[in-house]
């Protein structure tokens, strides 16, 4: 059982035979297919101690979103992902409810226009993303993506797509925060299947019989080990000035309205990846740490637990939980995939749950629609192990990727 005092909702050890235990908090029974993607996971002969299952853990691609995996002298390229370092950022501005009042359309339409959405990018390279020092390491990153420098410094600054998301918000006591979320766009993206493809022909070539083709690893001491591991921590340092970017043109379009162009210091400010992996020491031992749609939470690390566009949002502070690898959610997690979504959810139901907030309400966010998510405060009820909540927050302005 966890360390600590009384808790909320404890993990449960899932019944099942595998190389390594899989620790759950989620609190519901998971699928056939859920079982047997981290059955797959658990069963590899490198991964260490334990997997780790998020309350919003789901289906993905090769492992479960919402998971942490610990792995030995190995890392698996699918289950960090194609947005690397996909994140999300959140400031508290010394705003409060009352000076918004008769200017959320018009602060959505300015964010709108500043910040590219979807595949957009930029028109020009502001100077800020041009002096990023890591530019000068373009040309060490993989061949495949040596013709994309440009289009990568235009879509630094752009929020993407899917559950991509720009939020104004309140918290509980009515201050204006500002959250965002985001990743590394498509240069990342290019990089993950670059050296996903690497692995599997890898896994191939060795006769390797994986549970299935998306968990190909790479091992430690490997030039292609230490050529993805590069790449990695390229692309998350990416994704983290992407979301800087990004938030600095939002705070200066709120400063404009609400503080008559005066430069403003945040009160907070917290910038986290979801998506990636880091060199950390867990029991004891140095291991690699893949956190899939998971969010470190070290004692008193600052997180970002998101709901949806019609829900609350909670900024937390770690409680350094060992046992899960002192990591919690990333957010609800998806209820139904986006397909399903459209076929149950109507434009009514859209307009219905996201009353109050200012956003797009047309087909083109159905799928984004709250009831497609996890409910949030049942997903933050099974992780008070895990995370101490320090804001509780609510969109009154939502843009959708």
């Amino acid at each position: 059982m966890p360390q600590g005092g009384a808790i909320a909702m404890p993990y449960e050890t899932l019944n099942l035979t595998t190389t390594a235990p899989v620790l759950s908090w989620a609190n519901h029974e998971l699928g056939s297919q859920e079982i047997k993607m981290a059955k797959n996971v658990a069963s590899l002969p490198f991964v260490f101690k334990h997997v780790a299952l998020m309350p919003d853990v789901h289906l993905g691609k090769g492992a479960l979103v919402g998971s942490v995996i610990a792995t030995q002298d190995a890392i698996i390229p699918a289950a960090v992902g194609v947005d690397i370092g996909c994140g999300m950022c959140a400031i508290k501005t010394p705003f409060t409810a009352t000076q918004l009042e008769g200017k959320l359309k018009k602060i959505r339409q300015d964010i709108e226009a500043v910040i590219p959405v979807g595949f957009n990018e930029n028109k020009t390279v502001e100077k800020t993303v041009s002096n990023w020092q890591r530019w000068a390491d373009f040309k060490q990153l993989h061949p495949g993506i040596q013709d994309l420098q440009v289009k990568a410094m235009r879509q630094m600054g752009s929020l993407g797509g899917g559950n991509h998301f720009i939020e104004i918000c309140l918290d509980t006591e009515d201050q204006v925060w500002v959250m965002l979320h985001s990743g590394s766009r498509n240069i990342g993206n290019k990089l993950a299947q670059c050296h996903i493809s690497t692995g599997k022909e890898l896994a191939k070539l060795a006769n390797n019989k994986l549970p299935d083709p998306d968990l190909a690893y790479f091992v430690a001491g490997t030039p292609e080990f230490d050529a993805y591991w590069h790449d990695l921590q390229w692309a998350q340092n990416y994704a983290r000035v992407n979301r800087e970017v990004m938030m600095a043109r939002v705070q200066r379009i709120v400063e404009q309205y609400l503080a008559g162009g005066k430069l403003t210091k945040p009160l907070l400010s917290v910038n986290c990846h979801h998506n990636y992996a880091e060199k950390e020491t867990h029991y004891g031992e140095a291991v690699y740490v893949t956190r899939k749609g998971a969010v470190r939470a070290r004692a008193g690390d600052y997180g970002i637990i998101p709901g949806s566009m019609g829900a609350k949002s909670y900024i937390v502070q770690g409680k350094g939980n060992a046992e899960s690898y002192c990591s919690c959610s990333h957010g609800a997690g998806r209820l139904m995939s986006r397909t399903k979504a459209k076929g149950v959810y109507s434009l009514d139901d859209l307009i219905q749950q996201t009353e109050g907030v200012e956003c797009r309400k047309d087909a083109g966010v159905l799928d984004e629609i709250p009831g497609a998510y996890k409910p949030i405060e049942q997903v933050m009820a099974n992780q008070a192990d895990l995370v101490e909540v320090v804001a509780t927050l609510k969109q009154v302005v939502c843009i959708k990727g």
